[in-house]
């Protein structure tokens, strides 16, 4: 026997590997069709039904292929072009179905989304109907049931503690499955900031706890630091109320109101019966202990900036303070834009040149150019030498002597006064 030639062998084995490569198509692309449909043993028929039809074309191919290469035979055209056109209507009756899917499902997809099936999740809505009937430990059952079977669901989580901490006043069950939640892994840090936030309100109003509810607040500061929840959540408890001042808020006492002025129209002068104007200095100095005890209280430090320029006289010390907010990392963008105008808003107020009012103003542009504000930051510096001029023609305006002793004229009907 002769051995086969290195090309010949070469030539077997790239035949062997095609067919492998082919029947591994085959067979991934009809797993993959059993495994997306939806009725599989009806599947199954068709396939087998098909295998005579297979045989079939694989014979009238070959019948067709040598009655070509003998010559042209009418008869043989004729016969297999019949037999053709019967295996044709044979596969339509048992693939007709199938075919017009194919057609139509690319359109049908437009509609109803195709047969893409949707991720599994949590449902709560039989618990929540059961919680407005007032059967709670329903309600939880039906949340535990979703819970096994998404035990991380982060919605689920917190309607359990809303039923637990609002329904049966059950707030140390409430903060249990808080806890949880935060020590789970894969959470948005929104999500765990709702959740501790949402606590810390549950221990203000039903325990009357400021301290627990710093407790929960300081936990987002731990959580994510140098972030906007951490300053957002050091600014809330720099705001919270003491014990004492909650516990006034549930049992308030009655308040005598003072008997009111009669004949006011009478009177030469009320006065006497408008409020007592607010001590600024007082209150600068508030503000200032405050903010050693609470750097992070942005409202305390813009209070303070609007006192130093309004009261002071020192829009130095107020742009200081502006300036401290302006720079402080992780602050949203509104509140940047809020404070830099506030600060172009006292620099035109206290008569600051053109040159700093607008370097401030393009502060907004430069760091946000694709924000809204940083149109009208443009439009303001466009008019601003106006706006200046304006401001300088008010405060420049005096009364003469003969107009500020209006009011002790005799008449002003012509007579002498």
């Amino acid at each position: 026997m002769t051995p086969a030639s290195p090309a010949t062998t070469l030539v077997l084995i790239g035949q062997i590997l095609s067919w492998v490569i082919l029947v591994g198509i085959l067979g991934a692309g009809l797993w993959w069709w059993f495994k997306k449909s939806d009725d599989r043993p009806l599947l199954l028929v068709k396939w087998f039904l098909s295998i005579p039809g297979i045989v079939g074309l694989v014979y009238v191919t070959r019948f067709l292929q040598e009655k070509v290469n003998g010559g042209l035979d009418y008869g043989a055209a004729f016969f297999g072009a019949g037999l053709t056109a019967s295996l044709g209507l044979y596969f339509a009756v048992i693939w007709r179905k199938n075919i017009a899917m194919l057609v139509a499902r690319p359109f049908g997809a437009l509609y109803d989304g195709g047969t893409e099936e949707a991720p599994p999740q949590a449902f709560y809505s039989g618990a929540e109907a059961k919680r407005k009937r007032g059967r709670f430990d329903e309600a939880i059952a039906e949340i535990r049931k979703q819970l096994d079977k998404f035990p991380t669901d982060f919605t689920g989580q917190m309607l359990l503690a809303e039923i637990q901490a609002e329904n049966l006043n059950d707030l140390a069950a409430a903060e249990v499955t808080i806890q949880r939640i935060i020590h789970q892994p894969k959470h948005a840090q929104r999500n765990l900031t709702y959740a501790l936030n949402t606590l810390a309100d549950w221990h203000l109003k039903y325990s009357v706890d400021p301290d627990a509810a710093r407790h929960d607040l300081q936990q987002i500061v731990d959580l994510f630091p140098d972030s906007e929840f951490a300053l957002l959540a050091e600014q809330r408890i720099g705001h919270l109320a003491s014990r004492d001042q909650l516990t006034a808020t549930h049992d308030r006492p009655r308040v005598a109101l003072p008997k009111g002025a009669h004949n006011v129209g009478l009177m030469q002068s009320s006065a006497h019966l408008a409020p007592a104007a607010v001590d600024q200095a007082n209150r600068a100095e508030e503000l200032v202990r405050h903010l050693e005890q609470h750097p992070q209280d942005t409202d305390a430090r813009e209070q303070l900036a609007i006192i130093y320029a309004d009261h002071y006289q020192r829009l130095d010390l107020a742009a200081d303070q502006l300036n401290q907010l302006i720079n402080q990392p992780n602050q949203p963008a509104a509140r940047v834009i809020r404070w830099l105008n506030l600060l172009a808003d006292l620099q035109v107020r206290h008569n600051e040149n053109y040159d700093a009012v607008s370097q401030t103003l393009a502060q907004i542009i430069e760091r946000y150019p694709n924000h809204g504000a940083a149109d009208l930051a443009r439009n303001r510096i466009d008019l601003l030498r106006l706006e200046l001029k304006s401001k300088t023609a008010t405060r420049s305006v005096k009364l003469g002597t003969y107009e500020q002793n209006i009011g002790l004229k005799q008449g002003s009907g012509g007579g002498r006064p």
